[in-house]
């Protein structure tokens, strides 16, 4: 149930990157770049707390625990991010894979190693 609820998650954080960015580039008129970071950040926000709260049932209640739980949730996504680059940089850039393909096998292993990090790192239970 834990990985379907994961699932669920996922593809609500994706739809509101997706609303977060096209409110930014068309109604606010902020550039693709800055937007795209905007939205990433709403979208992670948003993950972080429907994962804490639906999926992983995360029960820390301090403020430093609640703190270093969303630090490493970003710092995993900020890595799997860079990791997620690098694929595309190397298969697409480098060596003339097809996009689309790479990035399908790119965002599976990033899904992955996110569920991962959340279950065995940040959500492993109270380290307040």
């Amino acid at each position: 149930m834990q990985i379907i609820l994961y699932g669920i998650v996922g593809v609500i954080t994706t739809a509101i990157n997706i609303f977060a960015y096209w409110l930014c580039t068309r109604l606010l008129y902020i550039p693709v770049v800055a937007s795209t970071v905007i939205a990433w950040t709403i979208a992670v926000l948003f993950a972080y707390w429907a994962n804490r709260k639906f999926v992983f049932h995360s029960t820390i209640n301090s403020f430093t625990g609640i703190l270093r739980e969303a630090s490493e949730f970003f710092l995993c996504r900020i890595a799997t991010g860079i990791l997620d680059v690098i694929i595309m940089y190397i298969f697409v850039d480098v060596l003339g894979f097809y996009d689309v393909v790479i990035k399908t096998a790119s965002n599976i292993l990033v899904i992955v190693l996110n569920y991962i990090a959340s279950k065995i790192i940040i959500f492993k239970g109270d380290k307040s």
